[in-house]
């Protein structure tokens, strides 16, 4: 059965917040995580994937005897990854009748980026883990201190709103959809110390001065090097990032602003992506019960970093998330061969231009088309300038030029993820 409501679910965000704490000062070594995490995947392999369809009969000892999965695999075969065996048919339906719980799960969709949707299905159990594991790592002081919080997020999950019944924290959603300038004033006269919010969204409150909050988070979309700076410059506030999607929360910025990925939760391993030493994770959530998320492939790139954090932490630092694999540029060389261009390498042939260059769009609409906008503020020369160092990136990649266009001028969707980097074709 699926948990039940009340104090009891509750609780469970109380332990699950205490928990990380506890682990947060246990946990001082890599060494030390990774025998804690080796421990904790090996209950949760015998316990409970083999509780689902998919792993039924199989034996299963070690994390590598289960077989990579990825989108595709998971949604061909929904039902066989939860022990519910709530299809996806069942979640498309609630979600068109406007529910979210099938059979007493929580069920929800994610936002499509990738043209295709993800779902979800979780207990309310597993619903208030999240929630204590996400304010363990980002307001750890939550149980002697009152916050007041807004959020600005696409799809007001059930998953967010589970914090409304803390007594500790207030809290209020803002709808993207109507756009930033339709509730800003609103924002301001809420007067909250904490702000979550896609990172164009940060932005923009940021340049019009209605950003005074002093704890800022960047979540839902990569946060560009490009908004950062921005953000930063006009609140002098550190900016820090929740790396989180459908299948799960994947990290959490410390008050340094580094990244730092939630190994207490996740086991990540690693395959390496494109050039320049960027890798894309598999992902396996010993946390959850409900839907079995095991060697998952993501399609995120991410540079991973070396250096120790001055906070102390053994969790994996994070340099830069540089986007998907979906946006990738493919392009053909002379012999007719596929490569690829990965979106961070993209963007810095673009942006490295001109300093002022601070937003843009680039789109490979087609095999041989690529169009680039910009900003009509810009000097006159600057679309020859973002020509040629688009040019020069191609040749050195050995693919073969592409007609490429330059525009003027863009509009800022905020209701759906920003990509500046976008393949749209297939």
């Amino acid at each position: 059965m699926a948990a039940g409501g009340g104090m009891s679910v509750a609780m469970n965000a109380a332990l699950a917040f205490l928990r990380t704490r506890w682990l947060a000062c246990q946990l001082r070594t890599a060494d030390g995580l990774h025998k804690w995490q080796s421990r904790r995947l090996a209950i949760w392999l015998r316990d409970s994937v083999p509780r689902v369809g998919a792993f039924a009969g199989q034996k299963i000892v070690r994390l590598r005897d289960v077989q990579p999965t990825d989108k595709a695999i998971l949604m061909a075969s929904f039902s066989t990854y939860n022990r519910a065996a709530v299809t996806a048919a069942e979640v498309r339906a609630a979600i068109d009748a406007g529910e979210d719980h099938v059979r007493g799960y929580l069920v929800g969709q994610s936002t499509g980026t990738s043209g295709n949707r993800g779902y979800y299905v979780i207990s309310d159990a597993e619903r208030f883990v999240w929630l204590g594991t996400i304010l363990a790592k980002a307001l750890p002081d939550v149980l002697w201190r009152r916050h007041r919080v807004a959020l600005a997020l696409p799809g007001f999950s059930t998953l967010y709103r589970s914090a409304e019944r803390g007594g500790r924290i207030r809290l209020r959603f803002f709808d993207l959809g109507l756009g930033v300038d339709a509730w800003a004033d609103d924002l301001t006269a809420f007067a909250p110390d904490t702000i979550v919010a896609p990172p164009k969204v940060l932005r923009r409150l940021a340049e019009s001065g209605r950003l005074t909050a002093p704890h800022l988070f960047s979540g839902a979309e990569v946060l560009d090097p490009l908004d950062r700076a921005a953000i930063e410059a006009a609140t002098g506030v550190t900016v820090r990032e929740i790396y989180m999607a459908t299948e799960g929360l994947f990290g959490v910025a410390c008050p340094h602003g580094t990244l730092h990925l939630a190994e207490d939760v996740v086991k990540f391993e690693w395959l390496p992506a494109g050039s320049g030493g960027l890798m894309t994770p598999l992902i396996t959530d010993f946390t959850r019960r409900t839907q079995i998320m095991a060697r998952y492939k993501m399609n995120d790139l991410i540079m991973l970093s070396d250096l120790r954090c001055p906070c102390g932490s053994p969790l994996q630092s994070v340099a830069r998330i540089e986007g998907r694999w979906d946006d990738a540029f493919e392009l053909q060389d002379a012999k007719g061969a596929w490569r690829m261009i990965t979106p961070d390498v993209l963007r810095n042939a673009v942006v490295d231009v001109d300093r002022a260059i601070t937003d843009f769009r680039i789109v490979q609409s087609a095999p041989d088309r690529v169009t680039v906008s910009l900003d009509p503020a810009l000097p006159q020369d600057t679309d020859a300038r973002v020509v040629a160092s688009l040019s020069a990136l191609f040749g050195r990649a050995g693919v073969l030029p592409p007609g490429i266009t330059v525009s003027r001028g863009f509009a800022v969707d905020f209701e759906h993820k920003l990509r500046r980097v976008r393949k749209e074709w297939c």
